[in-house]
């Protein structure tokens, strides 16, 4: 079982917030995430920077895209972006036109997805999902649970590259022990914390310490 990355979600509201924010941690983490927030009110650019920044690692585009695959995957490409999101929602002509675009294209779960939807995916070749709790859900009260834990098993199981994100922190990590999680993708856990660098380590070391040894 591969070790799982840690991908950083760049949900700012401007760029040159997301720049200092990526300054403190860039160097830390696996992906780097052009958050959804931030494709909104920046656009491209950001992604522009962010390849510009961090020539080696991975650039994603979290543009949750849900029409016009090609040409959003074609601007997200231009910009520098490894990998683009589409929402799980589109049609899958959207989101096969966008892989032939990009490196890879991760299709986000949110609301009524199903695992009938999901077969359909794997079998147009889209091989990797990011299962939500949601900032809404969490803000909402909900939190991670057996049913989550089942769902992304059961994902995997399907042979998808499955990531994880909403609300992480440090000490929720462990709750996916035995699990193939591809990237574990955390925003404020690491943005807004007193030191995040030291975030992002200590995220890297409880990854380590559970799958360091598979």
């Amino acid at each position: 079982m591969a070790l799982p990355k840690l991908q950083i979600a760049l949900d700012n509201n401007t760029l040159s917030d997301a720049i200092k924010s990526i300054s403190q941690v860039g160097a830390e983490v696996d992906i780097v995430e052009v958050g959804t927030i931030l494709c909104l009110t920046e656009g491209m650019e950001a992604v522009r920077c962010m390849r510009a920044l961090y020539p080696d690692k991975i650039v994603l585009a979290d543009t949750k895209c849900a029409d016009a695959g090609t040409t959003v995957a074609r601007n997200c490409a231009e910009a520098g972006a490894d990998w683009m999101t589409v929402i799980c929602c589109a049609e899958i002509p959207t989101m096969t036109s966008a892989l032939k675009e990009l490196k890879d294209v991760q299709i986000e779960l949110y609301g009524d997805w199903t695992f009938d939807q999901a077969k359909d995916w794997k079998e147009a070749g889209l091989s990797q999902v990011v299962y939500h709790q949601s900032r809404d859900a969490l803000l909402a009260g909900k939190t991670w649970g057996d049913e989550d834990l089942a769902k992304i098993r059961k994902l995997v199981d399907m042979g998808f590259k499955v990531s994880v994100t909403g609300g992480l922190e440090v000490d929720t990590v462990k709750l996916f022990e035995g699990i193939a999680v591809e990237a574990f993708i955390a925003g404020r856990g690491i943005r807004d914390a007193e030191d995040p660098a030291q975030a992002a380590r200590e995220f890297k070391a409880e990854i380590k310490r559970y799958w360091g040894n598979e």
